[in-house]
């Protein structure tokens, strides 16, 4: 059936308008018969006229109105049609399926394809998915390569209830009322100046000699500026080849500055200049070590300097011969296999120790915490701290919510029965409401705000003490007034022997305070046996003229069977993998301190031939704890490390959540895996 063809809009009354001038006139002639009835009658009579040839015109002229309209709307659409298929940005129409439905030459000639050509537009470009086009909805942007240029996508839905009547013509599956155009930018040279922006960028350096002084005295002595030129050919050759500047501002710092392109470089280098100093040998016995901090992506080349500045500390604080890249907010460590080297001087210690009692005396209490699920070296190591304190005269408090088994024995030890306060130790709770702006906070064997016992306290006084012997990570406490790591030292135990030696000439330790601080030491050494150095010695020598017992000490550290034999169930069931690392999972069941028997079990690993590391799983409190060992051959913290813990070379854990005892395990093989492919571990 032939459908007529309306007209509609202004078109309409441009074409009705004639017509309704005849009302006009009627209604006007009205009063003219009332004057005049021969003059009303001659105007009747050209009304009637004029309806007569304004409709004959209407229909007459109606045809060809419509026809030059419709000529008019082809040519317009022909214009419009040509202009898009020309237009010099690439365009595309895809339906709801992602499908090519039309695309202009210039679409075509990037692409390829010709008109016929209706696949979906992924078999162009894998990134654009159906359910991309579903998900970013409309105004979104996409980066796409394609045959090696950039482009942005830019999608635009196209809704037809905007465009057409619901007449029929255009149907969607799915009855989606809408089409996907899409639009190429190339951005391929726009990308290759920003890139090339940031690769002329300055990267600002710091290279430190971190024995420089022990490595001297080593050698004789005309040989030591020998010593001293080797290092500084190796270092200046090495950041020359970079196209570098090197300055050097101290006798073993130096100051380096290179562009941004070579950073990559040097991180696929993996800083290679740590293992070739070590190579310099003029009859030193000491191999030269070098730490190196990097800052980049700084807003300016001030915070440029600060980011390098803050990352060799960091790469100091962390023992030393490695390289930390500070970018932003994100921090990468490189090296760090080698054994700290030992501090013969106690130079250190003494300023130290001067400090903290200068601290102390200017405060009216002092609370002392260390990590959560304590062990003897942070209560041996918070007990050290309180006999300081109490020394001074100032109220103290040992912060301690769990005792665990291997600790109790210990803590029984200060009994109000055996003349010790019955506030030494106080929960969490009571000691954020004794805490004000005029208490001392010390924190002891650790320095990672999350794990104190309670967090808390560090934002409730401005004055905040760490002792620490563990390796510094990107989160430490940083708004410490007194900070006192030392990774080369077997135990914060230790450290803090030393420290009481300095604190005050006055100082006595009673016996059973020497046997918890000395415990502490013999626990992180294994009995002496690891990490042990000249200063370990001496401060078990201090402890022992102080009245430390190790017959009471060895009685104080036994462990009751149900443990002992947890841990021997965890050696039994120990699987070798990779022919180096032992792996077990110690058993948590009726055990009070399931953490303490895994590392004590990951000790007894390593005395199994053949064993390099050690890792014994241990499910406690909703988490999975790994403890690691190894004796020299294998560096542990930086397993950990990529597994999110961290601790020493020789000595190290982390703490994994969401997930279980296997997939823990799983993750610890691939870990080992990766490292190994990576040459970070050698087996």
């Amino acid at each position: 059936m032939k459908r007529k063809i309306r007209l509609k809009g202004h078109l309409k009354s441009y074409m009705y308008w004639p017509l309704m001038l005849t009302i006009l006139v009627v209604l006007m002639n009205i009063p003219v018969y009332y004057m005049n009835t021969n003059a009303g009658i001659c105007v009747s009579i050209f009304t009637v006229l004029y309806f007569i040839v304004v409709l004959v015109a209407y229909f007459f002229n109606k045809p060809a109105m419509l026809n030059e309209v419709i000529n008019f709307a082809t040519q317009y659409a022909t214009v419009q049609k040509h202009l898009l298929n020309e237009f010099e940005i690439p365009y595309a129409l895809l339906d709801y399926n992602s499908k090519i439905l039309w695309m202009n030459e210039a679409f075509m000639k990037i692409t390829g394809k010709d008109k016929k050509y209706h696949k979906s537009v992924t078999t162009i470009f894998p990134t654009i998915t159906r359910e991309l086009l579903e998900k970013e909805g409309d105004g979104s942007n996409v980066q796409i390569t394609y045959e090696e240029k950039i482009y942005r996508a830019s999608m635009s839905r196209i809704y037809f209830d905007e465009v057409t009547e619901d007449s029929g013509v255009i149907e969607l599956e799915n009855n989606e009322q809408y089409l996907t155009a899409m639009y190429l930018f190339d951005e391929t040279e726009l990308h290759h100046y920003i890139q090339e922006n940031q690769e002329q960028q300055l990267v600002s350096a710091l290279v430190y000699i971190d024995n420089y002084e022990e490595a001297l005295e080593s050698i004789e002595e005309v040989k030591r500026s020998l010593l001293v030129a080797l290092v500084d050919r190796k270092v200046s050759k090495y950041f020359s080849e970079r196209d570098s500047i090197i300055k050097k501002i101290e006798k073993d710092k130096y100051f380096v500055v290179f562009k941004h392109k070579y950073l990559e470089e040097l991180i696929q280098d993996k800083f290679s200049i740590l293992e070739e100093v070590k190579t310099i040998k003029v009859g030193n016995e000491m191999a030269v070590t070098l730490s190196i901090g990097v800052g980049v992506n700084a807003s300016n080349y001030n915070q440029k300097y600060e980011y390098s500045r803050m990352a060799i500390d960091l790469a100091l604080g962390r023992g030393g011969d490695q390289v930390v890249v500070k970018d932003g907010e994100k921090i990468s460590y490189f090296g760090g296999k080698s054994r700290q080297v030992e501090k013969m001087t106690r130079v250190k210690a003494r300023v130290k120790a001067h400090a903290l009692r200068e601290i102390m005396e200017t405060k009216d209490q002092v609370l002392i915490m260390g990590h959560r699920i304590s062990d003897m070296d942070s209560f041996g190591a918070a007990v050290g701290v309180y006999c300081a304190a109490q020394v001074l005269g100032k109220k103290a408090h040992i912060v301690i919510d769990e005792v665990t088994s291997s600790l109790r024995p210990v803590k029984e030890c200060f009994s109000e029965e055996k003349g010790y306060p019955v506030d030494m130790f106080v929960r969490s709770e009571k000691a954020m409401e004794l805490v004000d702006y005029n208490t001392a906070v010390v924190v002891v064997d650790t320095n990672r705000p999350n794990l104190v016992e309670c967090p808390d306290l560090l934002n409730r006084t401005r004055t905040i003490v760490v002792f620490d012997h563990h390796r510094q990570s990107s989160e430490v406490i940083d708004n410490a007034v007194l900070s006192y790591i030392e990774t080369y030292a077997s135990s914060t135990c230790e450290m803090v022997a030393e420290v009481l030696q300095y604190f005050n000439e006055n100082i006595h330790l009673k016996p059973a305070e020497a046997d918890c601080i000395y415990a502490g030491i013999l626990i992180d050494t294994n009995n002496f046996m690891t990490k042990t150095g000249v200063r370990t010695f001496e401060a078990a020598a201090y402890l022992r003229r102080c009245g430390a017992e190790v017959t009471r000490v060895r009685k104080l550290l036994r462990d009751d069977m149900t443990a002992y034999k947890a841990r021997a169930e965890a050696v039994r069931h120990a699987k070798v993998y990779r022919g180096s690392f032992a792996i077990s999972v110690c058993p948590g069941e009726n055990i009070e301190s399931p953490t303490i028997v895994g590392a004590q079990a990951a000790n007894e690993l390593l005395n199994i031939v053949g064993i390099k590391a050690s890792f014994v799983l241990t499910e406690y409190n909703d988490k999975i704890y790994i403890s690691s060992r190894s004796i020299d051959e294998i560096n542990v913290q930086i397993i950990m490390e990529r597994m999110g813990g961290g601790g020493h070379l020789n000595m190290a854990g982390a703490q994994l959540i969401n997930c279980t005892l296997d997939e823990a395990e799983e993750q610890l093989m691939e870990t080992l895996d990766e490292m190994i492919e990576e040459g970070d571990i050698e087996i």
